[in-house]
């Protein structure tokens, strides 16, 4: 059975923290895998989840199923996360899933289901997984022009340009805040235009948003997608509580679907349902019973969106603190615009060979594709990274 199977192709990004574990160079810096670190180097578990922890362990009777859906609770804070004070409240559909991942996998299935020719529009480049998991759902899969490697930043002009020529049978999928991996988002001006071109054109928009609260803020994060959702019928959202919340390893993410009517997205949630059943029946309990738990006392919250806007500043601050060390001891400005990007990751605008030269020489882990997490820097690692950069370029 297995012996026609081909060798298996690591996975970029995975494959590097097993690498930098076995990397015995006391100066190695890992700035590949997106987790967010603090100041020594640790992914803490936010206060936040602590005290939620302590309060289910105390109240939590059962270990009994939940159900398809997973926490329903967890599903309505969700959506009032992201779509509270829109029209599209009353039109709004959520599961609980295993992760972001999951969600998008759930929504590829839904679309298959539906409608069998759609072909799904992704940001070139986008988040390494966004192809993988459309295609295994069997939906065809197209780019649309996004990242200027010249300038760094979104290259609005040709990206709108692509976005044009898409129509009824396609899916547009839109990085929600802090573009992976290039860290260059949209403004708020290209999300109203795309908005428009969804009303003439018929695409559906399709906004996965993973990082909310890391960009500009929990509810600037979110302003975009909100437009979007008051002013199209048809939308799809999946979301993750892996940054914000860093619960990772809890996989706790939703899907969400917002439609023309409440009785659409009855029969769309049904049909998630049915192919959670068949995919993985349904999602582990723990993480969401912590986000439901933070997002239903008031005192926990506050907690929550402290801790949240100080990692969001501390990402701030890390970004200006390198671009400082650029200019002051190396006397350059070429990588200016990482102060610019958001979120957790930018890309240098290096080649896989500068990669693997910083990784080689130097114990600097990133992606392939030039993409490094500026969440996994300490600051003490900055002038030596900055340095490395340097020679490197």
């Amino acid at each position: 059975m297995f012996s026609n199977l081909p060798t298996p192709t690591l996975d970029p990004i995975l494959s590097l923290s097993v690498a930098y574990r076995n990397d015995p160079r006391p100066e190695k810096v890992d700035l590949g895998i997106g987790v967010y670190k603090n100041s020594e180097g640790q992914t803490p578990i936010m206060k936040a989840i602590l005290k939620a922890q302590d309060i289910v362990v105390e109240t939590q009777k059962t270990k009994s199923y939940v159900g398809l859906a997973g926490c329903e609770e967890f599903n309505q804070s969700m959506v009032d996360l992201l779509l509270k004070g829109t029209s599209a409240m009353d039109r709004v559909a959520a599961i609980q899933t295993p992760g972001a991942s999951g969600a998008l996998r759930m929504l590829g299935d839904l679309m298959k289901v539906a409608k069998p020719n759609t072909t799904v529009w992704i940001s070139n480049p986008s988040y390494v997984n966004h192809r993988p998991v459309m295609e295994a759902a069997g939906l065809k899969v197209k780019h649309y022009s996004y990242f200027s490697p010249t300038t760094k930043q979104v290259d609005t002009t040709r990206m709108l340009e692509d976005l044009s020529n898409a129509g009824p049978d396609d899916v547009v999928l839109l990085h929600g805040c802090c573009h992976n991996p290039t860290g260059a988002d949209i403004d708020f001006e290209a999300w109203k235009v795309i908005t428009e071109l969804a009303q003439k054109n018929g695409f559906t928009p399709f906004v996965d948003i993973a990082y909310q609260g890391f960009g500009d803020g929990l509810e600037e994060d979110a302003k975009g997608l909100r437009h979007m959702a008051e002013n199209v019928e048809e939308m799809l959202i999946t979301t993750s509580c892996s940054k914000n919340f860093g619960l990772y390893r809890e996989r706790t993410g939703a899907a969400i679907v917002v439609g023309k009517s409440v009785e659409d997205v009855t029969n769309a949630r049904g049909k998630l349902l049915t192919l959670a059943r068949a995919t993985y029946t349904m999602p582990p309990d723990h993480g969401a019973a912590l986000v439901k738990t933070i997002l239903q006392d008031q005192s926990l919250t506050a907690i929550w969106k402290q801790e949240l806007s100080e990692m969001q500043q501390r990402l701030l601050n890390l970004r200006q603190t390198l671009c400082q060390e650029l200019r002051n001891s190396h006397d350059t400005s070429q990588f200016d615009f990482i102060e610019s990007h958001k979120g957790m990751f930018t890309v240098l605008g290096f080649s896989q060979d500068q990669m693997l030269q910083l990784r080689e020489q130097y114990g600097i882990y990133g992606v392939g594709d030039g993409r490094i997490n500026i969440a996994g820097l300490t600051e003490k690692d900055i002038p030596y990274v900055a340095d490395a950069i340097v020679k490197v370029a």
